[in-house]
């Protein structure tokens, strides 16, 4: 299951989209190509999406690095000002869902915010552009210092942690619950938190079979006890 502010990376050089927002009955989303300039939201079905990642066509970044990070220290008034004057313009236009995202409906809406407050169009759409291609957080509307994800550059992540689809393992070899599944296992875990009410730790395996091994032989698939292992181990180990 593909969740909001999810990011697939398409083919060799990377070509990276951000899922902005999906309709309650996952059928229809709204995306954004990362790291082009002048990209706007475009539908996509969700369906669509998640045929593209079972084929192969797409990975599944389990760790984003396209986002802004949040930044090590105290930042400088000036750029805490630059933060506070996009954060005006996206909570008033960017909450409006899924209007601002249809091209009509938010040349409108951009048109009526201009009017109001006197900011220039070209300004409007580029704190916009910010917030979606970074990760709809307040600080993906920091200026460019060091502290936003880039193409092709991860930040924050561990050199252990895998982007994407776990590797395939030779089959000789069995499968080891090393670093990269562990977070393969974490993963699932959030994500299938974020769409249940209730946690159940079968029913989470289950989806992370689906989401993130699909095709594999079954020799080649973590077990539910491998699973429920690390999955318990994390939850003693999480501060309280």
């Amino acid at each position: 299951m593909l969740l909001r502010n999810d990011v697939l990376e398409y083919g060799v050089p990377a070509r990276a989209i951000r899922i902005l927002w999906i309709d309650p009955r996952q059928s229809v989303a709204y995306t954004i190509a990362i790291n082009t300039g002048s990209a706007q939201p475009q539908m996509a079905l969700v369906a669509e999406l998640v045929d593209d990642v079972l084929a192969g066509r797409a990975r599944l970044l389990l760790v984003d690095p396209y986002a802004a990070r949040a930044p090590d220290g105290p930042l400088p008034a000036k750029y805490l000002e630059v933060r506070a004057r996009g954060w005006q313009v996206v909570t008033a236009l960017a909450s409006q869902e899924p209007a601002i995202y249809q091209a009509r409906q938010r040349g409108k809406l951009v048109q009526q915010y201009s009017a109001l407050h006197g900011t220039s169009h070209p300004t409007i759409y580029r704190y916009l552009r910010r917030y979606w291609e970074r990760g709809q957080t307040a600080d993906a509307l920091l200026p460019d210092y060091g502290n936003s994800g880039a193409k092709g550059k991860t930040r924050g992540a561990s050199v252990d942690i895998k982007r994407g689809r776990p590797r395939k393992v030779d089959a000789h070899a069995g499968l080891n619950a090393d670093a990269q599944i562990r977070q393969t296992f974490r993963a699932a875990v959030a994500r299938y938190a974020v769409t249940h009410a209730q946690f159940s730790r079968r029913a989470a395996y289950r989806q992370m079979i689906e989401d993130f091994f699909s095709g594999q032989d079954a020799g080649l698939l973590p077990t539910f006890g491998q699973f429920n292992y690390w999955t318990e181990k994390d939850q003693a180990a999480a501060p309280p």
